[in-house]
């Protein structure tokens, strides 16, 4: 293998079906993860509750669940709390610009393009995609 090393640069037919093979292989591993995890869950729920953490040994193995719990305020409750209490302070005000709204202008010919000179941030996420185009 080539790891995070430059080789030549070549595609055979034996690395695609490898990928496609093993692509398939890791999917199916997750479905089945997924299921245990399920049946994990299922089990401390039954024993314990649904949201208490708890664990077992079996056979030399431990098996664990960890509950992670996360808070944040409701926003539209909380700011309307915040402004009866006169604790505007505590309300942060974000400007962003509205994609649509803009598209909308430069459609309408509100605006030009050239006048967002340099607003426009562009992103590529290249991905990796392998299919059978005979039937497996």
């Amino acid at each position: 293998m080539f790891l995070g090393k430059k080789k030549d640069s070549f595609v055979t037919d034996e690395m695609l079906v490898k990928y496609y093979e093993l692509n398939k292989q890791k999917k199916e591993i997750e479905l089945e993860l997924n299921e245990l995890k399920d049946r994990f869950h299922y089990y401390f729920n039954q024993l314990i509750g649904p949201n208490d953490k708890g664990e077992i040994t079996l056979n030399g193995y431990k098996l664990q669940r960890q509950v992670r719990k996360t808070e944040k305020y409701n926003e539209e409750q909380t700011v309307k709390k915040l402004e009866e209490l006169k604790m505007s302070d505590l309300i942060q005000v974000v400007k962003k610009p509205d994609d649509a709204k803009i598209k909308a202008a430069l459609s309408l010919g509100l605006i030009k393009e050239e006048q967002l000179e340099g607003c426009i941030v562009t992103t590529y996420s290249p991905a990796i995609s392998v299919k059978s185009l005979t039937p497996r």
